[in-house]
This record gives C-alpha cells, structure tokens and sequence, in this order.
C-alpha cells in the first residue's frame, strides 16, 4: 500500500514526529510505502524527516515559518492547485491540520480515497467554519484529535459515520534518564508558544520557593527568548534550564519527580502520555482532551491561567498528595507505542479502501482543480526535496 501524507506545516515538533514515527513503524511493520508533501516546511522539519528516512516535498521552505500565517490555518487555492499537479499516484491520502486536509479534498483525484486528521482545537468563527462543507463531506475518514477537534469536525460538515478519535504514537516509553541530571526535578516538553503555557509554568516554579527542584523545560518557539529573559528576571536561572527541543523528551522525563502540562489549549498531550507511561506523576490543565487524559487519578488536574493552583498542585504532588494511580497511567500509555498505532491504522487504511465510500458522490460538486491547472501552476514554486 502506498500512503501520501500531506502535512500544512511541518517543523521539529512533537505532532509532526508522531507522523514521522508511524511512518516509520507502517513500512517497517507492513510495508507501507509512505510519502510527505508539506505546505511550509522550515529546514531543520526537511532534516528531521530525512533522519527518519521519509522523502518529503515541500511547496516553500524557510528557515523559520510564520507562526500564524502558514498552511496548517490558511486555506490555500494555490496549495491545492500544486498538491493536484504534484501529488503521486496513491492508494490513499492521509492530509493532517485543517489547510492540508482543506487543499487535499480539492486536489486529489475521485477514486482516490482521502482520509483527515485534525490535531488542534479550532477557534474560527461559525461562518468560516461552515466554509468547509463541501470539503468535509469529501473526507472518508475523519480522525479527530480530543472533543474541542470532534466538535469543530461536526460543525464543519464532516459526516457522524466518518469520525473517529485519532491516535498518536508514544516512543520512549522504556526510556532511561541521562545520568548527568539533577534530582529532584520537574520536567515540561512542548512548543514555546502561548497555548502551552511556559510562562505560567515560569509564574508557578517562582510561587513555588523550591530552590533544590531543577527544571528542565524542553522545547523551542516564539516564546523561548522571552521566558529566558522572564527565567533570568525572576532569579531562577540556578535551577531552571532550557535545553531546546529535544526529539528523545524520554531522557529528560524518566525519573523526574513531576512532569507538568500547563497548557490553554491541548487536544491531547504526548508528554503526559509518555510521563505516564515512565510512571511519572503529572500536573497538567482541566482543558479539551488534557482533561480525559489525566482523569481518573491517573494525574492531577488543575484550572487553566491560574499559576497559583499550578504552584499548589506541584508541591503537594511533590510531597505524596494527592494519591496518583500510576499503574492506571502505564496501562493507559501502553495503548499508544508506536506498534500498536501503526497496527490500528492499518485496519483503518485496509477498511478504507475495501469498503463503500459514502463521500464520493460529494467529490463532483468541489472545485476541479486538477491537472489542467497550468496557467496557475507555472506560477507556484516546484518542489523541494
């Protein structure tokens, strides 16, 4: 079987190394041939996906892309018109966040099924949102990243027998520590941009006065140089350090005393996933799909943009309280290893493709943006590879 993935934006980050993960583990496990095709691409994403083994085309690289104004949000018809033009012959195409699946309902040919995943909370207004219909009801499939995703799916058109939850690989889970860390330490991994929260993480470690606690936060972003300086202003650059993004988190997590997740928005958090598997307690938001997560004792939940609550929920997990049911964590985590999410879409890809498409008598009333495209096409940059 040969899948084309088509990614809006692709940049070292822990969505887009899931992708690369169960692109990995489809062909190594089943011999699925599998392709990337990005929107926006930075160099250090075309890099990583090339230490993966994953031939990727990129429609425009950058050495940083624009954190708003990108493909993974704009629904672009010149995107489209290239993806039409450049796309391979596949058995199916996976398109991830709402401008790559947006473009590839336009482009991809009407025997071809098409197949979305939706990893975000979507926070349009119900008019554009409602611009999608006809897109949506092409998708064969629909895999919806937490409840925030699924509404917005619902809201957009997708059809109620095409949704289902998504899945992401977790690696890591019989991670070691490296053993130059320090002990006791609180650890973060994510992107540093608003919806994460650092800087209210930044807030809680100063509330907290545990200057023997180190903390290490790892990842890259927007906000990076502002929460050094905001490190620094605060007097916490002896036990809060800031290592970069990391692609093995599992190194830094294994062994910590508590991993936090403060984020505004999360669909769902690999980090918490992989700490619960490494039997690390977690500290994280009552927010979306973060919420289902760590219910169930399986963590500590707490109110979003309250540093306080955050500070007061790490000491008292620090210190034994509240209980946590580790064993709950590891059992949850253990559904999501690289094997068994490569082994689930498999069926779904296999099912996909053998039975009845109920979409595709929607596909005639879209755009024909196809192959004969080519005033447009000469236009738009080739492919990077």
């Amino acid at each position: 079987m040969r899948v084309v993935r088509v990614l809006g934006k692709f940049e070292p980050g822990g969505a887009q190394l899931a992708l690369l993960r169960v692109m990995r583990a489809l062909e190594q496990r089943h011999g699925v041939v599998a392709e990337l095709w990005v929107g926006d691409a930075s160099v250090e994403g075309i890099r990583l996906a090339r230490r993966y083994g994953v031939r990727t085309v990129a429609y425009r690289t950058s050495r940083v892309v624009q954190p708003v104004r990108n493909l993974q949000w704009q629904l672009s018809d010149r995107f489209a018109a290239w993806l039409a033009a450049e796309l391979p012959k596949a058995d199916l195409v996976h398109a991830h966040m709402v401008g790559a699946w947006w473009a590839a309902a336009q482009a991809v040919g009407v025997t071809t099924p098409v197949v979305a995943t939706e990893h975000n909370q979507v926070n349009w207004p119900a008019g554009r949102i409602r611009s999608l219909r006809s897109a949506a009801g092409r998708i064969d499939r629909f895999y919806a990243m937490g409840p925030a995703a699924s509404r917005f799916a619902a809201q957009a058109g997708v059809r109620a027998e095409a949704l289902r939850p998504a899945r992401s690989p977790i690696a890591g889970l019989q991670g070691r520590p490296t053993a130059q860390l320090r002990s006791p330490r609180l650890t973060f991994a994510g992107r540093f941009c608003p919806d994460k929260g650092p800087d209210l993480l930044i807030e809680a470690i100063a509330l907290l006065g545990r200057p023997d606690l180190a903390c290490y936060l790892l990842g890259d972003g927007p906000l990076l140089a502002g929460i050094a300086d905001r490190v620094e202003r605060s007097n916490l650059s002896a036990q809060v350090f800031l290592p970069g993004w990391v692609d093995r988190p599992w190194t830094y997590i294994a062994g910590s005393s508590v991993h936090v997740v403060p984020s505004r928005e999360e669909a769902w958090s690999q980090s918490a996933v992989l700490a619960l598997g490494l039997g690390v307690p977690v500290v994280g938001t009552r927010v979306d799909g973060l919420a289902e997560t760590l219910a169930h004792s399986r963590g500590v939940l707490v109110p979003p943009e309250d540093p306080v609550a955050l500070s007061r929920a790490l000491a008292e997990t620090l210190t034994g309280r509240p209980p946590i049911d580790r064993l709950a964590g590891r059992r949850y985590a253990r559904h999501f290893s690289c094997a068994k999410v490569a082994d689930f879409y498999l069926t779904e890809y296999e099912g996909i493709r053998s039975g009845a498409a109920p979409a595709r008598h929607l596909r005639q009333a879209l755009p024909n943006i196809g192959k004969g495209s080519s005033q447009l096409s000469r236009s738009i940059p080739g492919p990077v590879h």
